[in-house]
């Protein structure tokens, strides 16, 4: 980031997990981070973000709602807003997962990876293939939100009011993945 958005920080939104990533590598730039989050975020990935230094902000009964108050902030107090999947520098670090995949696991003939937005499957998928093409790329999702499943096929999905995979609970994929 350019110093004047480092000063100002950076936003996400997330259930947990890219926020716990956020926080975590804002804390070690110097760089202020919020996280926003749904109402129903694990305590403990709450937690850990507050501990890492990151401001927490609980708003929403999804992660549509947590990353759409995000977006707002972002653009009222000039934050840089980093998106949990749809983004190329964010995939491409997922993909790092791939490569230690292929690292520690020489002999891999499949790979099974949850789908929420599709960024992880993005990286890793596409890691994985650029060194080894006939490694199979397994998605999956819970079937309370079969968002990526629906996308590809060009249908509309219905969607359950919750799930405890949290991380994946996401009712609209990127346009990148």
């Amino acid at each position: 980031l350019p110093e004047d958005a480092r000063r100002r920080g950076v936003i996400a939104a997330s259930a947990g997990n890219h926020a716990q990533g956020i926080a975590y590598h804002a804390s070690l730039l110097g760089i202020p981070a919020t996280v926003v989050m749904p109402k129903f975020a694990a305590l403990i990935k709450v937690t850990n973000c507050r501990t890492l230094g990151a401001k927490v902000i609980l708003h929403g009964a999804d992660i549509g709602e947590a990353r759409t108050l995000a977006e707002e902030l972002a653009a009222r107090d000039h934050l840089t807003f980093i998106h949990p999947f749809d983004n190329l520098d964010v995939m491409a670090g997922q993909g790092t997962m791939g490569l230690e995949i292929l690292e520690q696991t020489p002999g891999v003939d499949a790979i099974v990876i949850p789908v929420g937005g599709g960024g992880l499957i993005a990286g890793i998928g596409t890691a994985v293939k650029a060194k080894r093409p006939e490694v199979e790329i397994v998605g999956v999702e819970v079937q309370r939100f079969p968002s990526m499943y629906h996308a590809i096929r060009g249908t509309k999905p219905e969607f359950a009011a919750s799930t405890i995979a949290d991380g994946i609970a996401v009712k609209e994929p990127g346009k990148l993945t």
